[in-house]
């Protein structure tokens, strides 16, 4: 049945997982609340990742589950009691498709590849059949759900990320009892992000060292960021650089989004904070491994490289190296590739802002 979209006034995203996820799914929140202005549409998102929505423009709530039984049951009889009219499931996870059936929504979205999928009344086969194309990007992927039943996505909106003013006076508290001279204006500094979900994704702590040493030459200080958990590869790469390097292991999300928009560039692994720092235009150069370069690669419109080393095994699946013992398409790739790419990209983002 086809969705009668004048008549629809409840849209539920259903997107659980992790930060990428999250800001990837801002191009299709955009779409919808486009398409249907004076609907109501939400997403649910775990509930540790939701701040990164924080102060979005295109969504009216945002709905969060935690990881026990309760919080789901809970929020599936919450979202029951909404009465949504259409949900669309652009996770794939069993327990969203719990979700999206338990909203006893009229019309439930989803691809063929999903277990349970006699649970959907809406089966697209694969966004490579909507998109005409062999190779998708993860915001690709989400939108082409949208689109195939109807909601204009042929623009692919890029993604998006509010700058909150809360955001930005907390940061600038930290900044200062940091000491750092990034938090005035006119210094410019770049965010590296030296962490990764596993290690056939994170390039060498001592390149990242010579990166920062590399930038500091061009006039630009280093602001490493992670989280608490990670303080020791931080301390580990300032210990490394000749040049000075602010670590901040304790911003909220809102103020990683907040400092990311103010920085001249990110340099880092494939990553969440590179999914954000693309959604605030902020230049970047991003450094892959293992992961899959046309899925993940920035969704931006901002000057931005991605830097690999091709090797047949690549992409793969896998948390660890089954072809080598060791993840040598991250660890073979050179500095000077990196260096190449950053200096591109700040000659572009510098020629198109003069423009």
């Amino acid at each position: 049945m086809d969705v009668d979209w004048k008549s629809v006034k409840r849209v539920l995203l259903v997107r659980l997982r992790s930060i990428g996820d999250t800001v990837l799914s801002t191009p299709s929140l955009i779409a919808l609340n486009r398409f249907l202005p004076h609907a109501q549409v939400d997403i649910l998102l775990e509930d540790w990742v939701a701040p990164v929505l924080d102060g979005f423009d295109a969504v009216d709530d945002i709905l969060t589950v935690g990881r026990g039984i309760t919080s789901r049951l809970g929020v599936a009889r919450e979202i029951r009691r909404r009465k949504y009219d259409v949900v669309f499931n652009i996770h794939g996870g069993t327990t969203a498709t719990f979700f999206t059936a338990a909203s006893g929504a009229r019309h439930r979205v989803g691809y063929e590849n999903y277990q349970y999928s006699f649970l959907y009344n809406h089966l697209l086969s694969s966004p490579s059949d909507f998109w005409k194309l062999e190779a998708t990007h993860s915001a690709e992927q989400q939108l082409a759900l949208l689109g195939f039943v109807g909601v204009p996505v042929q623009d692919k909106p890029k993604g998006r990320l509010a700058v909150t003013e809360s955001a930005i006076r907390s940061l600038n508290i930290k900044l200062r009892d940091a000491g750092s001279e990034s938090s005035g204006a006119g210094k410019p500094f770049a965010i590296i992000h030296p962490i990764a979900a596993s290690k056939t994704k994170e390039w060498d702590l001592e390149k990242f060292a010579r990166t920062a040493e590399f930038l500091k030459a061009r006039g630009i200080s280093a602001v490493a960021v992670g989280t608490a958990d990670e303080e020791h590869a931080l301390a580990r790469l300032r210990s490394l650089s000749s040049a000075p390097v602010l670590s901040l292991t304790s911003l909220t999300l809102p103020e990683l989004t907040a400092l990311a928009a103010r920085a001249r560039l990110f340099v880092g692994n494939d990553s969440g904070v590179a999914h954000i720092a693309a959604a605030v235009q902020t230049p970047s150069v991003v450094v892959f491994g293992s992961s899959n370069r046309d899925h993940w690669r920035p969704w931006t419109d901002a000057q931005n490289e991605v830097v690999s080393e091709q090797l047949p095994c690549q992409p793969c699946p896998g948390y660890e190296c089954k072809e080598f013992g060791e993840p040598r398409c991250i660890q073979s790739l050179g500095t000077e590739t990196v260096f190449a790419a950053i200096d591109r990209v700040l000659n572009s983002s510098s020629q198109k802002k003069a423009g």
